[in-house]
């Protein structure tokens, strides 16, 4: 069953996935509900992630913020790193937000070690500060329309630098340094941001991931590879699409 949510600006999302798309969101620390709920009310279903096991049978990946050094610990306690890159480099679609973006970072700035390393981007931890530094904006990203988003920060990390494979998504202003700070870019089927958007009502960052996901597992079923997870109507509606 689908529902509409209201955003901010009290217009209606319409729920356009189907509980067919099952969303995996890392339930070891961090925004689990938040996120859970964003999915939810586009329509897909959520599968909470904790071991490896719970890998096999999702089409994409949240990996929430929280505290990113017992994230790693976590991750690595529960043995889902190897699993997780695993499934990654075999086309699934990740998405990571303030911690979980410096998870998925191949470069943490005065750290020898990555975790994931599932994006050529390096980042910096706590580089707006602070707890007591959190702070609000709206920022422009044009992938997802005019309409600004409201961006949550909290003692949030930023993007130092990336490849030329990564496309920077949005930026902000550092009043401080008077230049921008990259926080949010994209890199084939994975996506990571340095904000909070399930902190916020409006779902486009998520439908954004969700468009990700829905086409990692066409693409996967038009190739013979996972057909034994989808319904065998969808699989014939895809053979007849092809």
């Amino acid at each position: 069953m689908t529902k509409n949510k209201k955003t901010s600006e009290n217009k209606i999302i319409e729920a356009t996935f189907s509980d067919d798309l099952v969303i995996g969101v890392l339930a070891l620390q961090g925004g689990v509900r938040e996120h859970k709920e964003a999915v939810k009310a586009l329509g897909a279903a959520v599968k909470e992630v904790r071991l490896s096991s719970d890998l096999e049978d999702i089409d994409g990946l949240i990996i929430p913020g929280g505290e990113s050094t017992t994230i790693g610990k976590l991750l690595l306690n529960n043995s889902l790193i190897d699993p997780i890159k695993e499934k990654a480099n075999a086309g699934m679609p990740v998405f990571g937000t303030c911690a979980g973006l410096i998870a998925m970072a191949t470069n943490i700035t005065g750290s020898d070690e990555s975790l994931l390393g599932l994006m050529d981007i390096n980042v910096k931890r706590n580089a707006f500060g602070r707890q007591v530094d959190s702070f609000e904006a709206d920022i422009d990203i044009p992938a997802l329309g005019e309409d600004k988003f409201r961006a949550v920060f909290i003692r949030a990390p930023w993007i130092d630098s990336t490849k030329d494979s990564v496309r920077v998504m949005a930026t902000i202003k550092d009043e401080n340094q008077d230049c921008d700070r990259i926080v949010m870019v994209d890199q084939g089927s994975q996506l990571a941001c340095a904000f909070h958007p399930e902190l916020t009502d409006d779902l486009r960052i998520h439908r954004y991931f969700l468009d990700k996901a829905g086409s990692w597992k066409k693409r996967s079923i038009s190739k013979g590879e996972r057909q034994d997870e989808w319904p065998l109507e969808m699989v014939d509606d895809q053979a007849q699409e092809g």
